[in-house]
């Protein structure tokens, strides 16, 4: 990068990317060395149910005497993992179908259209209730489902971007050469469509995020012992009837994570509305 485009990268970054980029960066060290900095497993039981944060625990123990903070390090490596997986899957599906509708037109665009029309047409909360229920709650089940069910948002975003780019001479170019329908894809489409789809990954990231907290509240996402945030909320619901603040711990890990990921995709975006963006 040069001097003048590294200027301008410090310049624009505000107090909020940094603040981003430290949450974010915090959790990425929690998911990479969650077995060295536990101070316990996941699954160990070391003393009462719900008892109160102490020199020892630090963050108290859940409801079945497990350390909170052993099982929030463990849950933000499953939690984050996960969703991390299905967001390049879903990217992978949707970039594919997207852009093949965009490129091909004609009667791919119009079968592709019509069928994420109608999956989009389900409640999406509803539609993976319904297929984790008929398949399972295993992880790969887990991770197909939301997959295939978000990569028809990306879908809709490729396709709309894709339709704005083919148009362009150098498109036409490349189609006058003689060149295929993957070398379109990948050198003349994907290059000039990466700012709003890095900043869709970070959206659509967050979603999964939420997405899996949701099912394993309901009991149909992360399955015990294996130690996730949103089943951890959903384990320690009853201690706000005593006064107790387990359910809050990992409640705050989801909102903090959640605005961190937000606080940079706000921030990229800032630097790539602008005429001439980093390159100045």
């Amino acid at each position: 990068m040069r001097p003048g485009a590294i200027k301008v990268f410090r310049t624009r970054l505000s107090i909020g990317a940094l603040l981003g980029f430290t949450i974010v960066g915090i959790n990425l060290a929690a998911v990479i060395l969650a077995p060295v900095i536990a101070p316990y497993g996941q699954a160990d039981l070391v003393g009462d149910v719900w008892a109160p944060p102490s020199a020892q625990f630090w963050l108290g123990l859940d409801s079945l005497g497990r350390d909170m903070l052993s099982r929030l390090l463990y849950g933000a490596r499953t939690t984050v993992s996960i969703a991390l997986l299905i967001t390049v899957c879903s990217f992978a599906i949707g970039i594919m179908t997207g852009f093949t509708a965009a490129v091909i037109g004609r009667w791919v665009d119009i079968a592709l259209s019509q069928l994420v029309d109608a999956v989009m047409a389900i409640p999406t909360l509803i539609f993976a209730l319904v297929i984790l229920s008929v398949l399972g709650t295993s992880v790969p089940a887990l991770v197909g489902t939301i997959a295939v069910l978000d990569s028809t948002r990306v879908f809709r975003l490729c396709r709309a971007i894709g339709l704005n780019i083919v148009v362009m001479d150098y498109v036409e170019v490349a189609r006058l050469r003689g060149e295929k329908l993957w070398w379109i894809m990948s050198r003349e489409v994907l290059p000039n469509s990466l700012p709003p789809l890095i900043t869709e990954f970070g959206l659509r990231f967050c979603f999964a995020f939420l997405f899996i907290a949701a099912l394993s509240f309901v009991g149909l996402g992360i399955q015990p012992p294996i130690a996730d945030w949103g089943g951890m909320v959903r384990d320690n619901a009853p201690a706000i009837n005593f006064g107790g603040l387990a359910p809050l711990i990992p409640a705050a890990a989801i909102a903090q994570l959640t605005i961190g990921v937000n606080l940079l995709v706000d921030w990229y975006l800032s630097i790539h509305s602008r005429p001439h963006g980093l390159a100045a």
